[in-house]
C-alpha cells in the first residue's frame, strides 16, 4: 500500500500555503511532518484527508484518486485526528464505535462491536469504557481520539500535534502507542510534531517543509544541524545520548 501525493498545491486567497508537494508513504512508515509554524504542515494534513479539497495536484491510494472516493470509501482507507478534537456528550465506547460509521449499513453489527471493544483493549482505555469522555483528561480524550481512528480500520492514519498539551510521559505513551499500532498493522501515520526530539524517537522519515515546499525528506540522516538552521533559523548541536540522537539549541 502506497500514499501518493503529487504536486498538490493550495492557497487561502492569494495567500500561497502548499506549492507543489511531492512525496509517497508505504505501510509500516512512520512519518514526521516537520516545519515553523504557518509553513502549512496542517493545511497538508487536511488535503491529505480532503478535509479542503487541494487546488492542484493529485492524492492516491491504492492507485485511486481522493477525488474518486466517496466520503465512506475515504474514511474506510484515512483516520484523522486533529488537534482539538471535539465529543460530544458520549461514553468512550460509543465515541469509539463511532469510527464504524462508514461501515455500518443499518445498525452495528457485532463485528462492529468487537473491533470497538477490541481497540479499547489494546489502548488500555477498557477501565474508562463508560465514562464520559469530555470528563477524561487531556492524555485519556488523545487516546479516545486515536482509538476511533483507528475502529475505522484505516491504511493511514494522520495526526496533526498529537502530543500538544500532553505532560512528557503522555507524551511519550501516546507517540509509542501509534508507532506499535503501524507497525504491527503495517499501515501508515503520519504525524506534524513541533518537538524535534520526540520526532526522532517517533519517526524513520521525515518531511522537513519551509515556505509551503518540502524542503528534504527521507531519513534520520536529513536532521542535520544545516538544515535545521536552514528551515527554523536555530543554530543547534546533535548529539547521541542512550542512543537516541538529541537536538541540543546552542
Amino acid at each position: 500500500m502506497s500514499m501518493i501525493v503529487k504536486d498538490i498545491s493550495f492557497s487561502y486567497s492569494k495567500h500561497k500555503i502548499l506549492n507543489k508537494i511531492c512525496f509517497e508513504v508505504k505501510g509500516g512508515d512512520c512519518v514526521a511532518v516537520l516545519g515553523t509554524n504557518g509553513v502549512g504542515k496542517s493545511t497538508l494534513l487536511k488535503c491529505l484527508n480532503k478535509v479542503i479539497l487541494a487546488q492542484s495536484g493529485e492524492i492516491s491510494i491504492k492507485e485511486k484518486t481522493l477525488k474518486e472516493m466517496s466520503g465512506d470509501e475515504l474514511a474506510k482507507l484515512i483516520g484523522y485526528v486533529p488537534q482539538n478534537e471535539s465529543f460530544s456528550d458520549s461514553t468512550v465506547f460509543d465515541a469509539v464505535l463511532l469510527g464504524r460509521k462508514p461501515y455500518i449499513k443499518w445498525d452495528v453489527t457485532k463485528n462492529d462491536l468487537e473491533i470497538a471493544e477490541n481497540v479499547i483493549n489494546a489502548l488500555s482505555l477498557d477501565k474508562f469504557s463508560l465514562r464520559k469522555v469530555n470528563r477524561m483528561s487531556g492524555g485519556e480524550m488523545q487516546k479516545v481520539a486515536i482509538a476511533r481512528a483507528l475502529a475505522q480500520q484505516p491504511l493511514v492514519l494522520l495526526f496533526d500535534e498529537p502530543t500538544s498539551n500532553l505532560d512528557l510521559k503522555n507524551q511519550l505513551e501516546v507517540i509509542q502507542i501509534i508507532k506499535d499500532i503501524v507497525r504491527e498493522k503495517q499501515i501508515s501515520a503520519i504525524v506534524t510534531m513541533h518537538d524535534l526530539n520526540l520526532a526522532l524517537r517517533f519517526a524513520d522519515k521525515f518531511l522537513m517543509m519551509k515556505e509551503g515546499k518540502i524542503y528534504a525528506t527521507g531519513g534520520k540522516e536529513i536532521i542535520t544541524r544545516e538544515n535545521i538552521l536552514e528551515v527554523y533559523g536555530v543554530d543547534v548541536s546533535i548529539e547521541n545520548f542512550n542512543g537516541y540522537d538529541v537536538v541540543i539549541p546552542n
